[in-house]
């Protein structure tokens, strides 16, 4: 009996980021449980799709009536309750169910990006530096200008626009408070690296591979800071969309590339992810590496920066899909 799969996604949902204009990367997982269903069907696994929705208790309740054998997670947590992605594993692990892509601790550490960078730098990994600011304590902002203002706990670029970048106090106050307001927690300010762009996906369990590097090639107009903002990604319209357009393989020098797979592969492993994962990287003026992000279970649709590199690599997309259905049934779940 071939193995079966059932894949677990948002169920599509009107949204906090609806009224922000950001709901186009909430709707984007139906376009990959869809690829990743056409996928598994043709490598012959018995498929089965599980959408999950609000409330949680709902959610958990679906996935006791799971009986596959292995769950194909694209779960990426509820609009406005990112904790929810890590959540739902946490119950696949305690109803001992086997899961492609990366432990509950994983996701939770990774969705906190400041919490992300401290554990990179105390092991010694590059990271711009960085404080957790909101109106009240502005007054304790002493980083170098320009910097960058985040959410802490967004994935997909949300809240990303040219506005994030700034240069002067006025700015960061303004930024600061706007997306303290909208989040609920403080902003995540850090030094903004105004260089080269990277990023790698790294695949496997304990024996590691990485994928080809890509590079973010900025085209864009002069005054326009080089970030992959929200726009960057979901909106094919803008001047960012096009002007940020990824080249895979990247064009480096052996010394480069060795720098940043180095610097990927140790954020990979430090984070404790598994199956698959995105590093995110800029390049300073004296060419070094800073690790930006680690994004664990990355959206892996055709047109993807995770697929775009497995193909660079050689994989055929079906190949892409069957090496992470294969590391998940090769991994040890501790049960």
């Amino acid at each position: 009996m071939p193995v079966s799969v059932a894949i677990i996604y948002n169920q599509p949902a009107r949204s906090i980021y609806s009224d922000r204009n950001e709901q186009a990367a909430e709707d984007s997982v139906m376009v990959e449980a869809a690829a990743v269903e056409n996928a598994l069907h043709s490598l012959g696994y018995p498929v089965s799709k599980i959408p999950l929705a609000l409330p949680l208790k709902q959610a958990f309740a679906k996935l006791t009536q799971v009986k596959a054998d292995i769950i194909f997670n694209l779960f990426e947590g509820f609009s406005g309750y990112p904790e929810t992605e890590a959540l739902i594993v946490e119950q696949m692990e305690a109803l001992k169910q086997r899961y492609t892509g990366s432990p509950a601790a994983a996701l939770s550490l990774a969705l906190d990006k400041a919490a992300t960078k401290k554990v990179l730098q105390q092991k010694g990994i590059r990271t711009p530096d960085f404080q957790m600011l909101d109106e009240a304590t502005l007054g304790d902002f002493k980083l170098n200008f320009p910097c960058i203002v985040k959410p802490n706990a967004e994935d997909a670029s949300h809240s990303l626009n040219a506005k994030s970048v700034v240069y002067d106090y006025d700015s960061l106050k303004k930024i600061v408070v706007e997306i303290s307001g909208l989040y609920g927690e403080k902003a995540l300010v850090e030094e903004y690296i105004d260089g080269r762009e990277f990023n790698m996906t790294v695949m496997g369990n304990a024996t590691l591979t990485p994928l080809p590097v890509s590079e973010i090639c900025f085209t864009l107009p002069e005054g326009m800071p080089k970030i992959l903002s929200y726009e960057a990604k979901w909106d094919t319209e803008s001047l960012y969309y096009r002007g940020t357009l990824p080249q895979c393989p990247a064009n480096i020098d052996p010394d480069t590339r060795r720098d940043i797979v180095k610097a990927g592969l140790a954020a990979y492993t430090i984070t404790e992810c598994c199956g698959y994962a995105r590093i995110d990287m800029r390049m300073d003026e004296n060419e070094r590496i800073y690790v930006l992000e680690v994004n664990p279970n990355p959206d892996i649709s055709p047109d993807a920066g995770a697929a775009i590199q497995a193909v660079a690599h050689g994989m055929s997309y079906n190949e892409f899909i069957q090496k992470i259905v294969q590391l998940a049934m090769e991994r040890k779940f501790g049960y």
